[in-house]
């Protein structure tokens, strides 16, 4: 063994327990570079890809950049309503609301420019329209493609990582539902499942097998971590994984794959849905090599919020863990939900936090990056 490799001796038997397994992530001693926080260690963190769409990709993201600069967020770009829609129609963009909501997800900018960015206006022909929205819109225009003006405006609002549109391709969602009733746009899928009483068979995208940009597929294949979800399963999720090749590269790639299960059932898509129903679609509409560990939420959901969900059919997400033992997925079960707000959603650190341990114990490196699993796994004990 040379001088070098005993001052970062890398151990790489790794279990399951995280509290046995924590003194044997990496020994060293101190060297010329000292990881004293998370925060100034993110220079180093994984490399992390997250795939989906909707508010569960931005809390995600706002959660990643906390532990990690090298994220890429990978977005579905397929809605049809809101202002979003309006913009899409009347200007012949893709759908630009969730991608900004993820570029403010992960920028760094005054606490002014981020509420510039936010602001919706009340009134007028612009009411309803964001001004994020309508800067990328004209951006759009200056710069001559969708992906370009995504590139500027995350250079304008010096983001950590980047965001990626899975596809330049103008693509809309179909659903089947069980009954075999088909409806096309987004925007419909809601109120055509109220009006079958009837599960989602299938989404496709029209045309099918877009083209992904080619930085979607140099991201998965350059990827330490990749996450799916949280989100909406047929309409931010799955539509990444219709894009040509998405789901091929991430089964094809060697990094540590999570999904990352919704927290409650979500009123006009997966109602009754259980952990593993949201798998099997997800399964079904790719190929079972996507992931083979769920992340999911056991922190209790309060009875107010079950409550108001219950209302519209949705609640708490029931954990079929026999199901999951059977198609041996790992199953990680920890307290993730955001216990202030009106809805249930997913702290942000916490879930970023989790999958920064996850990636630690199944992946651990050697030397100065080793220094940074040992400190998320440091910070993970320190809340257990």
């Amino acid at each position: 063994m040379t001088n070098n490799d005993s001052k970062n001796k890398y151990i790489p038997n790794i279990n399951n327990d995280i509290n046995n397994d924590f003194d044997d992530v990496i020994l060293y001693n101190p060297g010329d570079y000292r990881l004293d926080d998370i925060d100034s260690a993110r220079i180093v963190g994984p490399n992390v890809v997250a795939i989906g769409g909707g508010t569960g990709l931005s809390t995600l993201l706002k959660g990643l950049k906390q532990y990690t600069e090298n994220v890429s967020a990978i977005v579905a770009v397929s809605d049809d309503g809101g202002s979003s829609g309006i913009l899409r129609n009347e200007m012949g963009i893709l759908p630009p609301g969730d991608i900004r909501n993820c570029i403010m997800a992960l920028a760094n900018v005054e606490p002014m420019m981020s509420q510039v960015f936010n602001y919706r206006f009340t009134e007028g022909s612009l009411s309803g329209q964001s001004f994020g929205n309508l800067f990328l819109a004209a951006l759009c225009r200056i710069c001559g493609t969708f992906d370009e003006a995504v590139k500027r405006m995350c250079d304008v609002l010096a983001i950590t990582g980047r965001v990626l549109p899975v596809t330049t391709a103008d693509v809309n969602i179909e659903a089947e539902f069980e009954n075999g009733v088909r409806v096309v746009g987004e925007s419909k899928i809601f109120n055509e499942k109220k009006k079958q009483n009837s599960r989602i068979r299938q989404v496709r995208l029209i045309p099918g097998l877009p083209p992904p940009i080619p930085e979607v597929i140099q991201a998965i294949e350059e990827a330490d971590m990749i996450v799916l979800g949280p989100g909406s399963l047929y309409t931010s999720i799955i539509p990444n994984l219709l894009v040509e090749d998405v789901g091929e590269a991430i089964a094809r790639s060697e990094a540590v794959k999570v999904y990352v299960c919704n927290l409650m059932t979500q009123d006009g898509e997966t109602e009754g849905y259980t952990a593993f129903d949201h798998v099997k679609s997800i399964f079904q509409h790719s190929n079972d090599k996507l992931f083979d560990i769920c992340l999911v939420n056991i922190g209790e959901v309060s009875e107010p919020l079950v409550t108001n969900y219950d209302k519209e059919g949705a609640g708490p997400t029931y954990i079929d863990r026999e199901k999951f033992y059977q198609a041996g997925i790992e199953l990680v079960e920890r307290h993730l939900i955001d216990e202030e707000g009106p809805l249930a959603r997913h702290n942000p650190r916490l879930l970023a936090g989790e999958l920064m341990a996850i990636h630690a114990r199944k992946r651990p490196r050697p030397g100065l990056y080793g220094r940074y699993d040992r400190l998320i796994l440091d910070e993970l004990l320190g809340r257990m």
